[in-house]
């Protein structure tokens, strides 16, 4: 199962549910890992050598460091943006697709924007 890392602002009810529906699901907040107010840098970078996608809402500066950290030849797990405006249910049902259904490496070095619809 796909591991994944949320940003320390994403959404907790949406992380609530993930755990509610899929008490296997491997997620930690970046708050529990030690980067509370880390640079975006940062935060991709202890994805990467922990293997874990990282979760976000941040849409405005984490694609800029991502762009980078591939350019400069590091590589990332993958980012799923998440619209912070979309349903909950629906956010919640597609990290759980993802995770379930999916391998880290179809994710490497990709940004996707959820909702998937």
């Amino acid at each position: 199962m796909i591991r994944f890392l949320a940003d320390e602002d994403f959404n907790g009810r949406i992380i609530r549910g993930l755990m509610l529906h899929n008490r296997e699901i491997d997620l930690v907040r970046a708050q529990e890992v030690g980067l509370a107010g880390a640079k975006d840098d940062k935060i991709l970078q202890w994805a990467d050598e922990s293997g874990r996608i990282l979760l976000t809402h941040d849409r405005r500066t984490m694609p800029t460091q991502f762009r980078a950290r591939i350019a400069s030849g590091l590589h990332v797990p993958g980012i799923l943006i998440v619209d912070d405006r979309a349903p909950i249910g629906v956010c919640i049902q597609d990290i759980s697709l993802i995770a379930e259904c999916s391998d880290l490496d179809e994710w490497r070095d990709q940004v996707f924007y959820l909702p998937l619809r």
